[in-house]
């Protein structure tokens, strides 16, 4: 796969003279809804054209210098590759001016990587089959003599990377090839003129959680992008990679991950889907999303895909109903009824394709299609599936559920009836976030238990996906400890598993991962379909639970009603937390919220849309039940 070298200057900033992505129509969202210092913890550039932070000379990954745009980078065949790092997850067209000398013409090549280990001329996986190459390899470019302006086809734009490694192919003795101006036109985003302009925020005094928060906020946004940008197929054998698949007719629209598989992915909606709303407040990705599924429903059956185009495929019931649980996140958050009236005889039809699945004998969901997530265990009577029905069919389904799978001796839900060695991590977190038990309740407790029981210090073991750490699954694991009453766990969890990633120097140091082993090692589902250490997404916001925890359930405000007819302030008491605040937009304006604790007191500030309403509920005490507009309360806790 070839790139082609522009040569004359009067292209030089054609890509980059537009605010928002190339012919996008730009959004009304220009501002950031909450300046503060908070601010300083955003990772998104100020700018859509970004520059390398530092450049490395050499191919051993040693210490890096400062780059500065005007910069010239010589290589020649003494010295025949630079390596350069843009600092955090990135994503997007290339370019870069280039003055080659000596011999008649020569090749240069583009690779890219979002991890620092996988620096090289191969760079990292993106591609299908990964199996067959550690990684997806480099572009190679015709670059002939004299200067020249290299911009990276769209078709082959670049959707996550931090590292971009330049080489000679082939070098003479006396030829040399100079680089300056490296740049890279973000494409993610694609509707934001400010890619800063955050309709939400989040602010304590731990720092690291802070971080923790604006990371999953990136990672959501270097997953949104243009409808017509979708990972594509690449022949078998062929180097290089394809980012030119339609996705959906929407100017932008949230997929699964930034470098892979750029695909809607229905059960990634769940956890991205409330962390979108909270930290962005931009929902036209998700609404795409979402019509991306919907619109290709089976008719015979109201089965949804797992899947958006181009990967539809109807393998999965949980994916089907957290399908079902995005739509019902996005009215909540949005308040959009034209959207849910389109789509209602379809989700009518979802809903009737989820009950369907219910067995008669047991009472609980006996799953046709078996794939999930990823965990390497599947069975028909799987608990996890249940949990998600639960939400659908909760009085009908809550008894058959503790009948079928509840373990008293082991405190916790086994994976079947028939399986009674396996407690998986998925249904045990479900159970507590889903309300299946009862918060505060002796089951509730005892979940809780064993989920931190398996917690290993790069985050917890999975047991029905040996080996690896699910930053997914562990979004869901967040809130499950909060509603057991134990949210110093969540606390705990949230600094472990995404504050190690965070400071992790071989990640983005940006983002959330897709996951990991227990070892600490990329090789994420190593055993379940990933044959390559490099495949594993470095900006996933399926994992991005800690930025819509630490608002709605730390913070405690969340909406009740559509938009935020009606809300709630519920905070959670936490020995290392003194003092939290968050906020977010809706189209019925800004809600915020700042807590503070000390010395036996808590005091409540709100600030809220005028013709809403409100519960303040302050712990051990009776709810207030307040107007829109602002507010203060201090009392007393224990």
């Amino acid at each position: 796969m070839f790139g082609s070298a522009i040569t004359w200057s009067a292209l030089l900033s054609t890509s980059f003279a537009a605010s928002c992505w190339r012919d996008t129509i730009c959004s009304t969202q220009t501002e950031a809804s909450f300046p503060g210092r908070w601010e300083a913890n955003i990772y998104s550039p100020q700018s859509r054209t970004l520059s390398p932070q530092s450049i490395l000379i050499s191919s051993d990954k040693g210490t890096d210098s400062p780059y500065s745009t005007d910069e010239k980078t010589l290589l020649n065949r003494s010295r025949s590759e630079a390596v350069f790092d843009f600092g955090i997850e990135a994503g997007g067209v290339i370019a870069f001016d280039y003055e080659s000398k000596g011999g008649n013409s020569r090749k240069f090549g583009l690779a890219f990587t979002e991890a620092r280990d996988f620096i090289g001329r191969v760079g990292d996986s993106s591609r299908a089959d990964s199996k067959k190459e550690p990684g997806d390899g480099a572009l190679l470019v015709d670059a002939t003599k004299g200067s020249g302006h290299y911009v990276l086809p769209t078709a082959q734009l670049r959707g996550g990377f931090r590292y971009l490694t330049v080489y000679l192919d082939s070098a003479l003795q006396d030829s040399s090839f100079v680089i300056s101006n490296v740049t890279v036109e973000i494409s993610f985003q694609p509707t934001w003129s400010n890619l800063r302009a955050y309709g939400g925020y989040f602010h304590s005094n731990d720092e690291l959680l802070n971080k923790i928060w604006y990371a999953g906020a990136y990672t959501v946004q270097t997953n949104s992008v243009s409808g017509s940008h979708g990972r594509n197929s690449v022949k078998s054998g062929e180097a290089g990679w394809r980012n030119d698949a339609f996705i959906t007719k929407g100017s932008t629209v949230l997929l699964d991950g930034a470098k892979r598989d750029r695909w809607v992915w229905a059960g990634d909606l769940g956890v991205a889907v409330p962390s979108a709303f909270v930290s962005l407040g931009e929902l036209n990705s998700t609404k795409y999303a979402l019509l991306s599924v919907y619109d290709n429903q089976r008719s015979s059956d109201g089965a949804l895909p797992k899947a958006g185009p181009p990967y539809v495929k109807y393998d999965s019931d949980a994916y089907h109903l957290w399908a079902m649980v995005g739509a019902y996140n996005y009215f909540l958050y949005s308040g959009d009824v034209d959207l849910v009236e389109s789509i209602w005889p379809k989700h009518q039809a979802a809903l009737g394709y989820a009950l369907s699945l219910i067995d008669n004998s047991t009472g609980v969901v006996k799953v046709q299609q078996y794939r999930d997530w990823g965990r390497l265990t599947y069975g028909d009577l799987r608990s996890s599936a249940s949990m998600l029905t639960y939400r659908e069919r909760a009085a009908t389904l809550k008894n058959a559920i503790m009948e079928q799978f509840w373990d008293e001796n082991k405190g916790a839900f086994t994976e079947n009836p028939k399986n009674s060695s396996l407690y998986p991590q998925d249904a045990n977190s479900f159970a507590l976030s889903f309300g299946v038990v009862s918060s505060g309740s002796n089951e509730a407790a005892r979940i809780s238990d064993y989920l931190a029981s398996r917690w290993t210090p790069v985050g917890p073991s999975c047991p029905e996906l040996p080996e690896n750490v699910s930053p997914f699954i562990s979004s869901v694991e967040l809130s499950a400890h909060v509603r057991a009453g134990r949210p110093d766990r969540t606390i705990d969890l949230a600094r472990t598993l995404w504050g190690w990633y965070l400071n992790n120097e071989n990640g983005t140091q940006s983002t959330v991962s897709e996951g990991h082993l227990v070892d600490g090692s990329w090789f994420y589902r190593f055993n379940m379909g990933y044959a390559n250490p490099s495949y594993m997404s470095h900006a996933h916001s399926w994992s991005s639970g800690p930025t819509s925890v630490l608002t709605e359930h730390i913070v405690g405000l969340r909406v009740t009603e559509p938009a935020g007819e009606s809300w709630e302030i519920k905070p959670v008491v936490v020995e290392s937390i003194d003092a939290a605040e968050a906020g977010f937009t809706t189209k019925l304006g800004k809600f915020s919220a700042k807590i503070e604790i000390g010395g036996g007191n808590i005091t409540i500030e709100w600030d809220t849309p005028s013709e809403t309403k409100g519960n303040v509920v302050i712990p051990d005490q009776e709810p207030l039940k307040v107007n829109g507009g602002k507010g203060k309360v201090t009392r007393r806790i224990n």
